[in-house]
């Protein structure tokens, strides 16, 4: 379960970062990906900044209710762009199915290895 939940954390990490910056930076590459710069592609970046920030906190404290709830939000948005997008043969809709269904990997590793202990409330 450990590999897993380090694995799709890293994966987030090593894909965020770049878009990031590149969007920071206002690269033309983001523009062609993305579209131009709108206040939704701003709040995109808000958006993946804060899956950046929790990912790599979680690298240090990887509690595994934690890292479910955030990698459960991110199935769920993933799985649902090319129904937001109208495309699945977008690059960003292609990639995003592609991590999802590694995180929906780690997902099932995390709920087998904790049963339903991981939705009790202490």
């Amino acid at each position: 379960m450990k590999t897993m939940i380090y694995i799709s954390l890293a994966l987030n990490t090593l894909v965020l970062l770049p878009i990031i910056v590149l969007m920071f930076v206002k690269a033309p590459i983001v523009d062609e990906t993305w579209g131009s710069f709108s206040p939704a592609r701003g709040i995109l970046m808000s958006i993946y900044f804060a899956i950046l920030i929790v990912s790599v906190a979680l690298l240090f404290l990887p509690a595994p209710a934690l890292v479910a709830a955030l990698l459960l939000v991110q199935v769920i948005y993933k799985v649902t762009t090319p129904f937001t997008v109208g495309e699945i043969s977008h690059p960003v809709v292609i990639s995003n199915l592609v991590i999802a269904a590694f995180h929906i990997a780690t997902l099932i590793t995390i709920f087998r290895a904790s049963g339903s202990q991981i939705l009790t409330i202490r």
